[in-house]
């Protein structure tokens, strides 16, 4: 039994923030009977909430979406099917926003009017039969615990997303593997472009060329402007760009050919991921790094430049700093990922040269008094090799012995290997009298390329042929060889441990 409206609201619970759920969804729902009469298919009708009103106009009532419910009160004595009141009923909340009409057929109609169905088949309206043993509250209950499930379900889906673009991030190859995923989430492109408009990155599905066009347009229209999120629509592709930082430099471009509820937040959680892997570290601006360069293509000692890039025990840079060499642990590194682990190391001073990044890491706080500066850390998916602390004037002896410290790394895979620092029997001998005796002594192999440090990396790893071959990169034939000729160019036994002993101290020393 249906009970007539004042037009107020029914007596239930209030609409939580949820997506809106297809109108198929409800007229499948338990026993409550509903029918669709007319209008488009129900699999393509979302509603966001339903309204009871028995107002002959309802268009003040509604805020759009809704499923209005009524059970014709509203309909004066002996209207005919020659009338307009039906089409300017339909035609009232069609105008409101409404999204489908559920009519009630008790107690005051036994049917539903015949005319009122052809005018909500004349404009699209969905029109919904309600039996008489089903009540109105019954189908806003249905309809708020709809929403209900459909919130759940869409926070699970964000929480999922967010979960995984966080684990991406942690990759190797950060940015590539947030984009990877975040396409995969919304089933459609996702782009990284520069400062300067250019595409740096992306995944997902290849957009038609207009597609492309007005996603880069929109990219360009964001650095352009306040906004920080802009959106628009191109043959059908919902297109969304997202700024990265406070100002002018990277955007998040997204395309996908459907949007769901939910999509925005996602995409926002891949921004804020994207924003921390591109940003500028705070260990220095760009122009103090623009004005250290300039000063020493001038000249400037290294010691002059090193406050202008910040760090250094806090007193400016002119404390102790390590160079940090890194190879990931697959494939090769690219700009992005390269400035990502600058991040994660402390330091936006990051240089990336064929198949290894280059760090110039400054020390950090030290933790107390007498302890020593902080220390880069092992990062996940990379192999890294790190000098002794040093003053900048010997950051090029640091830089080799990073070089060094890594292919130890990568021949014992070992996620990170420090240079030693103790002193030893070489220390006792007058530096120039060593370098003298290094350079007569390893003369015969410093004419050769590639014979001193394979040489070298042998040694330091105990003889070991495969060993070695992986911290060169060459086949373990090709050590043999080099080692082989090594013996006969020097005329001594390797396998003598004496031998072995003196080789390593001079390779030690410089002979240049």
């Amino acid at each position: 039994m249906q009970e007539p409206s004042t037009g107020q609201e029914p007596s239930v619970p209030p609409a939580p923030p949820t997506p809106p759920v297809p109108l198929a969804a409800l007229l499948s729902w338990g026993d409550l009977g509903l029918r669709q009469v007319t209008g488009p298919p129900a699999a393509d009708v979302t509603i966001t909430w339903a309204h009871t009103s028995e107002m002959s106009d309802p268009y003040p009532y509604l805020l759009g979406g809704e499923l209005l419910l009524t059970a014709g009160v509203h309909i004066p004595r002996g209207t005919g099917p020659d009338t307009s009141y039906f089409d300017d009923y339909v035609a009232r909340i069609v105008a409101a926003g409404g999204a489908a009409l559920g009519f009630g057929v008790a107690p005051v109609h036994d049917t539903v009017p015949g005319a009122l169905v052809a005018a909500c088949e004349a404009y699209g309206l969905p029109l919904v039969e309600v039996p008489p043993r089903t009540t109105f509250s019954g189908v806003a209950r249905a309809v708020w615990q709809l929403m209900a499930r459909a919130r759940t379900a869409e926070l699970r889906r964000i929480t999922e997303a967010q979960q995984g673009l966080a684990a991406a991030a942690s990759r190797p190859d950060p940015v590539p593997s947030v984009l990877r995923r975040l396409a995969g989430r919304l089933e459609g492109r996702a782009v990284l472009y520069g400062p300067e408009g250019t595409e740096i990155a992306a995944a997902g599905r290849e957009p038609s060329g207009e597609v492309r066009r007005a996603l880069a347009e929109l990219a360009r229209f964001v650095t352009g402007h306040a906004s920080s999120t802009a959106t628009d629509t191109a043959a059908g592709t919902g297109l969304t760009a997202y700024a990265l930082g406070t100002g002018p430099g990277f955007v998040l471009g997204v395309a996908a050919p459907h949007r769901e509820s939910g999509d925005h937040a996602i995409a926002s959680v891949a921004a804020v991921l994207l924003t921390l892997l591109t940003g500028e570290h705070q260990s220095g601006t760009g122009a103090a790094r623009s004005s250290a360069l300039v000063r020493l293509l001038l000249g400037a000692r290294r010691e002059e430049v090193a406050p202008l890039l910040g760090g250094g025990d806090g007193d400016g840079g002119a404390g102790r700093w390590y160079v940090v060499h890194a190879r990931p642990t697959t494939g090769v590194p690219d700009a992005v990922s390269a400035s990502a682990l600058g991040t994660a190391l402390g330091s936006a001073l990051v240089d990336s040269a064929q198949d290894v990044v280059r760090v110039l890491v400054p020390a950090g706080p030290r933790r107390g008094a007498g302890a020593a500066p902080a220390e880069p850390a092992a990062q996940p998916g990379w192999t890294i090799g790190v000098s002794a602390g040093v003053a900048p004037a010997e950051w090029p002896a640091a830089d080799v012995q990073a070089a060094r410290a890594l292919a130890r790394a990568a021949a014992t895979r070992s996620p990170l290997v420090r240079h030693a620092e103790r002193r030893g029997f070489a220390d006792l001998v007058p530096a120039g009298e060593a370098e003298a005796h290094a350079r007569a002594l390893l003369a015969p192999v410093d004419a050769v390329p590639a014979l001193p440090e394979t040489l070298r990396a042998w040694l330091s790893l105990h003889g070991s042929w495969d060993r070695t071959a992986v911290a060169l990169s060459v086949h373990r034939n090709t050590v043999r060889q080099r080692i082989a000729r090594c013996a006969a160019l020097l005329e001594a036994d390797l396998d003598d441990p004496d031998v072995r002993m003196e080789l390593w101290f001079a390779l030690r020393h410089p002979r240049a």
